[in-house]
């Protein structure tokens, strides 16, 4: 049921690439060179480190990779977990464990750190830098990782040494992808989780790919109590012309009220869950209908618009409304989420 379920949010997805046209690149130029300067790096490395997100444990592998990582010492390291579902967070516990297992073991240690684009593994080093500085003395100032929100900030290999006494070096490689990604649904995934840049692919493609999943799943139904606040909301304000005689009277100019940041996005999360509650709850057809499947979908992009207070008559309105649809569900603000089909102990632990 699951994979049917994905196969269909995949199929909307698709419908997508139809209409916008083109083929998309995914394995640009730098990456061709970079995958030779890895494979060339692995012969000497000591132990890898393969980074993956998450919330695509299965879709972030880089499978032409894998055979050269067959006989090295070597850990999978599940980041950006606290953007997952809690059942697979363990896994980076247990992780870190061997990590400071191998390296107490080994007097001259040279790691390498592999992954596809933007799953943290910049963020990771500078992590495992702090760790080994507790506990080992370097030498000089102690360099840092470049990190940053998009996909493909590390360009080129960086040598980092975080101890000296024993000696560790830690190697950070340029995300890289595979020449040719199997299908449209991995590509998809890695479009949604932000390894692919966004205008490689469409921000429009990748929040449809996502409404579809949300809406097989049935996840907006679970977001029943927000659309209370989005119709109080709504409700209050609307303008009410008040004749009392306070309200005629001239009133002094006070300043006006400076909403925290924190509570204007909480506001966006509160409309948008509710904007998509309300539409699916009043979806009427069949999603296993390809029509009406997005009809539905359309259907919200007109609700996200709103929710997001973009003006409904800009041309660049169902972009704007999507770009911000992806940042709220890259941020964890929508709630953890898993889009690979993977094994779970319990299926209501599951968004």
């Amino acid at each position: 049921m699951a994979r049917n379920i994905v196969k269909k949010a995949s199929l909307i997805g698709e419908m997508g690439f139809i209409k916008g046209g083109g083929k998309i690149n995914w394995f640009p130029g730098h990456m061709a060179s970079a995958t030779r300067a890895i494979r060339d790096r692995l012969k000497l490395s000591d132990f890898v480190i393969e980074v993956r997100d998450a919330r695509i444990p299965l879709s972030s592998k880089n499978d032409e990779l894998q055979p050269l990582l067959e006989g090295k010492k070597r850990v999978v390291a599940l980041n950006k977990k606290d953007l997952a579902n809690p059942n697979i967070m363990h896994l980076l516990d247990l992780v870190e464990y061997k990590m400071k297992e191998a390296i107490r073991k080994e007097p001259t240690l040279l790691v390498l750190v592999v992954g596809v684009p933007n799953v943290g593994k910049s963020v990771l080093i500078n992590s495992i830098h702090q760790i080994a500085s507790s506990r080992f003395p370097v030498q000089g100032k102690r360099k840092r990782a470049t990190v940053g929100p998009l996909p493909g900030v590390t360009q080129d290999i960086a040598g980092f040494k975080i101890a000296h006494q024993p000696s560790i070096y830690v190697l950070d490689t340029p995300g890289v992808l595979v020449p040719s990604i199997p299908d449209i649904e991995t590509g998809l995934k890695l479009a949604a989780a932000g390894s692919v840049k966004d205008s490689v692919v469409g921000e429009e493609r990748i929040a449809q790919y996502l409404l579809a999943v949300l809406n097989s799943r049935g996840t907006p139904l679970h977001w029943r109590r927000f659309m209370d606040v989005e119709t109080d909301r709504r409700l209050d304000s609307e303008d009410k012309p008040d004749y009392s005689l306070p309200n005629l009277l001239p009133k002094r100019k006070t300043p006006p009220s400076i909403k925290s940041d924190v509570v204007y996005i909480e506001d966006m999360v509160s409309r948008v869950q509710g904007a998509l509650c309300r539409t699916l709850m009043e979806f009427e057809g069949s999603l296993e209908d390809e029509g009406e499947f997005g009809d539905l979908i359309d259907v919200q992009f007109e609700a996200l618009q709103k929710a997001l207070k973009i003006p409904h008559k800009t041309s660049e309105g169902r972009t704007m409304a999507s770009k911000k649809f992806l940042t709220l569900f890259r941020m964890g603000k929508l709630g953890p989420f898993i889009l690979d089909d993977v094994p779970h102990p319990a299926a209501s632990d599951c968004t």
